[in-house]
């Protein structure tokens, strides 16, 4: 076990609790013209999120390592930050966009370490999760060039 990349996948699995719960919290306060998509795409992240965070867990567990479990643990670690005072459509947009490009560079600077460790699975796990990130990256930006910009 590589205890520099558990504890790099424990900062990851943070970031997945805290974009869950931040997901969850855009899906339940949007509201406007676009809540219907808005409504079920913010459902479909914190989906995504929640399956992610249990694969980070697992494979820290594969690696032998321990994942952290607690929200103290998790706002402890994050690179993230919780919901704040997004209340737009595209102030949410824009702070998923964010969270996950911060998300999908961090996990390609591990999958890089885990390369040069000769961990090629995690390597390539974190690969899978960075290349949805950024295909999501795509579609929420072009989602949010069509909202109308706050004043």
């Amino acid at each position: 076990m590589n205890p520099k990349i558990v504890d790099k996948l424990n900062i990851h699995l943070a970031d997945w609790n805290v974009l869950y719960t931040k997901l969850h919290h855009y899906h339940w306060y949007v509201t406007g013209p676009h809540f219907l998509a808005l409504h079920a795409k913010f459902e479909e992240l914190y989906e995504f999120a929640a399956t992610s965070l249990d694969e980070v867990a697992e494979r820290i567990l594969a690696l032998g390592g321990r994942p952290i479990s607690s929200l103290r643990q998790y706002l402890g670690q994050t690179l993230l930050t919780e919901a704040g005072k997004e209340s737009t459509d595209t102030e949410m947009l824009e702070a998923v966009i964010s969270d996950f490009r911060k998300l999908a560079d961090s996990l390609k600077e591990t999958a890089n370490l885990a390369d040069e460790s000769g961990d090629k699975v995690t390597s390539d796990f974190l690969g899978g999760h960075t290349e949805e990130l950024q295909k999501q990256i795509w579609m929420l930006t072009a989602t949010a060039q069509g909202l109308p910009v706050k004043a």
